[in-house]
């Protein structure tokens, strides 16, 4: 299975890689990262591999079984060129792409940020598939010179899994490539991504349930023979699609939210005070004022601090009048001021990024519009959802 996954967009203190995982080495500007997982499944194909090695070279021994771990590698090789041409499209269209990661079920190609037209979520995604038809497709037409032996089961290997994975990889269902063609189709047709994203997901669903139940249809309507590996492949193919669908509607609902979160409108009414007045007659200018925040000012009136809430509450009342107002402001370090027209997901990343109880809001010209504080903007999501 493969599939390109759409990430934040890289933080500082994002690690360099997921655990778990090896670099080795650098494809299509990404890192290419091996998981954990991938020496078992390269192992269990070793191993189913070997008697099919010991068909078409006798008395090699137990070197069958490296040769069956050659073409793990090979057959992976050709899953690395699945998600490079995923990584190349995207950066071909500007996105940044941190890593490629070779895990039990195939690949996963890390793109930095969302595609912004349905086309560009179309190339993206149809790319994996063509490469492997392609793959396939050169494989098939290698097969009448190949030389009977290891690389003529080589080329055998690489022509069926090829040509499977493209065709699989089609099926329109999230999270597999398929499904984000058919997310782009719907999302040019009705202009909504969300939509494209929740229809694509419950699509995936029900291939994630068909998953589940094949083996039963192989046994019972097929006649083919079906043992216990079929069953447990069967269900780790579906936890896994299930999963990913359901991973991208949540995702697709949340965001759907989010172009209702406008700054602006959530700010509230503030007072400018200066950093060293009296905590009382601050408070009590703001009440008068019928402000909701008060910020602190500096003597030639720029901003450096925004009260908190909560510290605010913490200061008894008798104590009031004998402290500055500033020793309850945090001081506007980077990221606690914010342009005042900052909305939808650029909003969320914002305070993603610098977690505070308030933001101060400032006009294109530096002027102080209002506050926004944090719990505003929890209870504007939380409303959008119903």
């Amino acid at each position: 299975m493969s599939t390109p996954v759409s990430r934040p967009e890289p933080g500082p203190d994002r690690p360099s890689r997921p655990p778990g995982t090896l670099k080795v080495g650098t494809l299509a500007g990404a890192d290419v990262l091996v998981s954990s997982s991938w020496f078992l499944v390269a192992g269990m194909i070793a191993v189913l591999v070997a008697p099919r090695v010991d068909e078409v070279t006798p008395g090699l021994g137990a070197w069958k079984y490296v040769a069956g771990l050659v073409f793990a590698v090979i057959l992976y090789g050709s899953v690395l060129l699945h998600e490079a041409s995923h990584a190349a499209v995207a950066r071909h269209y500007g996105y940044p792409v941190s890593s490629i990661t070779l895990h039990f079920l195939g690949g996963a190609t890390a793109i930095e940020g969302e595609a912004k037209r349905p086309v560009e979520e179309f190339w993206i995604a149809v790319a994996g598939p063509l490469t492997s038809l392609a793959v396939g497709g050169v494989a098939l037409a290698l097969h009448p010179v190949s030389p009977d032996g290891l690389v003529l089961m080589a080329v055998e290997g690489l022509a069926g899994a090829n040509l499977l994975v493209g065709i699989l990889n089609l099926v329109p269902g999230l999270p597999l490539d398929g499904g984000r063609v058919l997310k782009s189709a719907i999302w040019g047709i009705t202009s909504d991504v969300h939509r494209g994203s929740i229809v694509a997901g419950w699509v995936g669903r029900v291939m994630a349930l068909g998953a589940l139940l094949w083996p039963s249809f192989q046994s019972e309507v097929l006649g083919w023979p079906v043992g216990l590996v079929d069953y447990v492949v069967a269900f780790v193919v579906a936890m896994f699609l299930w999963s990913g669908a359901s991973a991208a509607i949540t995702s697709a609902r949340i965001r759907s939210r989010l172009p209702r979160l406008v700054a602006r409108d959530l700010a509230r009414r503030t007072l400018a005070v200066p950093d060293d007045l009296p905590l009382a007659e601050a408070v009590r200018r703001a009440q008068e004022a019928q402000a909701g925040s008060i910020v602190t000012v500096t003597a030639d009136g720029r901003p450096v601090g925004v009260v908190n809430g909560a510290a605010l509450v913490a200061t008894p009342e008798d104590r009031r009048p004998w402290v500055a107002t500033s020793t309850v402001a945090r001081t506007l370090s980077d990221g606690l001021a914010l342009p005042v027209d900052i909305d939808g997901e650029e909003l969320v990343r914002a305070i993603t990024r610098t977690p505070a109880a308030e933001y101060l809001l400032v006009e294109s010209d530096g002027s102080v519009y209002g506050v926004l504080t944090a719990s505003d903007v929890d209870a504007a999501f939380r409303a959008g959802g119903r």
